[in-house]
């Protein structure tokens, strides 16, 4: 019985953790990107300094919505350390975000002139936007957004944490994507993100939000593409001051 009221008492103070990680990385994620934002195509940095803000902005936004499968862990192995757990899912997170620089740098070293804010810069962006929100209705996405929801099988933390970080990948990876293109800098559409995927992966009707929430960016990409330059939030890039960033 002991044991049981101790585990108990564990368990209780997981989202009390997880969610004061996510505080600090927000309070820090603030410091370091405000006015930083240049929009589409917004210059990633070098290496390190790229790195050090998306795992620290992936913790903010993600560590909230990781509380229901680290207490399901936790009941499953009586001694899962949640910081073994949350290690592992960030380190596939951070993958995702290295695969998402090795892109950019690819598309910056071809030079794609075409690609300019002033030419079709718009419709590539608003192209990746409504490729987003039509994932949104797939069923992989809807199989992804269920697994991640119930959390992982087996009581390893480290595993579990793996698990559930490619069952987020498939379930917020192309939310994520949309963040890249509308301004990976931007607090504006960081915040947004942040409150759609909350809302799909642990409010009590979730799963139901994901269609609306597809043909919102279906919508939004249609939009970028028409008339950038009214879309709320948006930093147009031709008007953002030169960024000063870490190499």
């Amino acid at each position: 019985e002991a044991m049981t009221l101790k585990h108990a008492t564990g368990g209780s103070r997981i989202p009390l953790v997880l969610v004061a990680g996510a505080l600090a990385a927000w309070a820090v994620t603030v410091e370091r990107m405000r006015g930083m934002d240049a929009g589409p195509g917004t210059d990633l940095g070098g290496l390190g300094w790229y790195l050090g803000i998306w795992v620290t902005m992936t913790a903010a936004m993600m560590l909230p919505t990781t509380v229901p499968a680290v207490r399901h862990v936790a009941r499953v192995a009586r001694h899962a350390p949640t910081l073994l757990f949350t290690a592992a899912y960030l380190a596939v997170w951070t993958v995702y975000g290295l695969l998402a620089y090795g892109v950019y740098q690819l598309i910056v070293s071809l030079d794609l002139g075409r690609l300019a804010w002033d030419r079709d810069g718009p419709y590539a962006a608003g192209a990746a936007i409504v490729a987003a929100g039509l994932y949104e209705l797939t069923p992989l996405k809807r199989r992804c957004l269920e697994h991640c929801r119930m959390g992982p099988d087996g009581g390893n933390a480290f595993r579990g944490g793996l698990v559930h970080g490619l069952d987020c990948v498939g379930c917020s990876g192309a939310l994520m994507a949309v963040l890249f293109v509308l301004g990976v800098m931007s607090l504006f559409w960081m915040a947004v993100v942040a409150v759609v995927i909350f809302a799909e992966k642990v409010l009590p009707h979730g799963p139901r939000f994901a269609p609306a929430v597809g043909v919102a960016l279906v919508v939004l990409g249609i939009w970028v593409a028409a008339s950038p330059g009214t879309v709320p939030g948006l930093t147009e890039p031709m008007g953002s001051p030169p960024m000063q960033m870490g190499s």
